[in-house]
């Protein structure tokens, strides 16, 4: 049977490199079927040298092409993940893909793609050195035209490079945060808020985005989530309790000071709700911010967690 597997990848690979465009594409939508539904079928294709050949069609104009390219380089991520990574132009062909999407669907796959990749840690590095990744993502995400899903995948591949401290920066750099807070304003669908915030708390770990954040008053727009009476999700609400103790411990006591100067009532109530509602780390961490925003609340908080 697996003989017979590798010669139908082999020819359709074959076909890959046909000067017809209709062979290609042809060949390119049975190996997208290929490797959505046999997973056996994906280590063939990597092995038979597809991924470079699929890999040139992600800079095709041709809608068809683009979509089928992506997603097969989607399915491949699955369980083929070193055998992409590895293979010359990859990344660069997802970052062309990401900023010149034939469709909404290449935009949603490549940053799919990115997100799946970003699950082994020793890529986080590698592909958080691409600055045109970073860039295209945060375009996405800041993109008014860009659909739901798209931004969803965005946003997952944006906190996977932001799980390796030294992209943060880069992140900052590139607009990630006013994006990220514009996205926030604009879109009060639950999900996509969280994942923003998540993106949000991990960015605000590096010294850089102090600075950043002053610019697009998200100090403000923390607390509000905070408020309790603006209904935000107990998961938007332990991102942004994450965010402010990171900008505080990045930023040290100047930080701390600025925040402790704007911190409202309806912001401590938010925290201490956190502090006895929330998930574990969830908790801790409100329970520590609560120490840093005012030391009289510490015995509170602490009594809060033991309930």
């Amino acid at each position: 049977m697996e003989v017979v597997k590798r010669r139908t990848v082999k020819t359709l690979v074959t076909k890959l490199t046909s000067v017809s465009e209709q062979t290609r594409t042809e060949a390119l939508c049975e190996l997208r079927l290929l490797s959505k539904n046999d997973p056996e079928s994906r280590p063939l294709i990597a092995e038979a040298n597809a991924i470079p050949l699929i890999s040139e069609s992600l800079y095709s104009t041709v809608v068809t092409l683009q979509e089928n390219a992506t997603a097969t380089i989607l399915n491949l991520s699955i369980s083929s993940k070193e055998d992409l990574i590895s293979s010359h132009g990859v990344l660069d062909a997802l970052s062309h893909a990401l900023r010149n999407p034939a469709s909404p669907f290449v935009a949603q796959c490549a940053a799919a793609t990115i997100f799946s990749l970003l699950t082994i840690e020793s890529f986080r590095p590698i592909i958080g050195h691409k600055r045109d990744i970073i860039f295209g993502l945060v375009e996405i995400i800041r993109s008014p035209g860009s659909v739901a899903r798209s931004i969803k995948d965005s946003l997952r591949a944006l906190f996977g490079i932001a799980l390796y401290p030294l992209n943060r920066a880069q992140m900052v750099e590139l607009g990630a945060v006013q994006a990220l807070f514009s996205l926030i304003l604009k879109d009060g669908r639950v999900g996509l808020v969280e994942d923003a915030t998540a993106v949000i708390a991990q960015v605000a770990g590096c010294e850089e985005s102090w600075e950043a954040f002053k610019k697009v008053s998200g100090l403000g727009v923390l607390m509000d989530l905070l408020d309790n009476s603006t209904g935000s999700s107990y998961r938007t609400k332990e991102n942004a309790v994450s965010a402010l103790l990171n900008l505080v411990y990045c930023g040290g006591e100047k930080v701390a000071k600025v925040v402790r100067g704007k911190m409202e009532k309806r912001v401590l109530d938010g925290i201490v709700d956190v502090s006895q509602n929330g998930s574990e780390k969830g908790k801790n961490k409100a329970i520590e911010l609560l120490k840093i925003v005012d030391a009289r609340l510490e015995s509170l908080s602490l009594s809060s967690h033991s309930l």
